[in-house]
């Protein structure tokens, strides 16, 4: 059987890349305040947050590519809801980090334990998905455009003694915003 000579996609490398893409630019969109389209998070399709590095992923794509809803979705989560992601738009890559257990029998192991739970396999595995913010995406219904939340006030704060004392003896300069 031949093999594919066509670059398995690698998750891990996209997102780094983007990283760096983002620091190259210059602009540090991590910044206080930080917000994703309004929201201080970025929400799947349903409206729960997302977590981990997509959170962060999708926090500095809409800070760079200056998209005003938080809400974010697969191509087939669009057209279940009768719309369409605009032609040319570009995909961002989010990730699903998981586990599966398999009994030593080859069953897959949904919760119940019995004498065989010592034979089970763990399998951790990595997918990736391709999502497209709201903005991209004609026919949405309305409720995916909330209006920005209102940006918390913060009273000044003092430096701490002695957090200010190790970034003195390293010869930074801090700045409290």
């Amino acid at each position: 059987m031949a093999r594919s000579r066509t670059p398995k996609f690698d998750a891990s490398e996209v997102i780094t890349n983007e990283i760096i893409r983002i620091i190259e630019r210059g602009v540090l969109p991590w910044r206080k305040p930080w917000t994703a389209g309004g929201s201080s998070r970025p929400l799947r399709v349903g409206g729960e947050p997302y977590q981990g590095v997509n959170n962060f992923l999708l926090t500095m794509r809409t800070v760079m590519a200056g998209h005003s809803s938080p809400f974010w979705m697969t191509l087939p989560q669009a057209n279940a809801l009768d719309a369409k992601v605009r032609k040319g738009e570009k995909s961002s890559v989010v990730v699903y980090y998981g586990q599966s257990r398999k009994n030593a029998g080859g069953e897959d192991d949904h919760g119940e334990r019995d004498d065989r739970s010592e034979e089970a396999r763990v399998f951790r595995f990595q997918k990736s998905y391709r999502v497209f913010n709201a903005c991209q995406i004609d026919g949405l219904p309305d409720s995916f455009f909330p209006d920005p939340e209102p940006a918390p006030e913060h009273p000044p704060s003092e430096p701490i003694p002695h957090m200010q004392a190790f970034f003195d003896a390293i010869d930074i300069t801090t700045v409290f915003t």
